[in-house]
């Protein structure tokens, strides 16, 4: 019963991630696979023109960015991978 409240309250769907990730890059292609199936480790791979001369930890920052402190809330874990457009 905790678990199942737990899992109401703090978990983030791939369609919201998704979302918030679109809004900041529009142009961006977004794969995002449930990694362990429970909702709450999520892998990313995110291409954009908006990384364009941007380093690895800047690119992944904005991403973490985009999704408006969601990251350790009702989202647990997200690996994230970004390419260049």
């Amino acid at each position: 019963m905790v678990k199942r409240i737990y899992e109401l309250t703090m978990a983030m769907n791939l369609k919201e991630i998704e979302k918030y990730i679109k809004e900041a890059f529009p142009d961006a292609l977004i794969e995002i696979q449930d990694l362990a199936g429970d909702g709450n480790h999520y892998s990313a791979t995110v291409t954009s023109s908006q990384f364009s001369g941007k380093s690895k930890i800047e690119q992944h920052k904005m991403v973490y960015n985009s999704l408006k402190g969601k990251m350790g809330n009702e989202l647990h874990a997200l690996a994230i991978k970004t390419k260049e457009q």
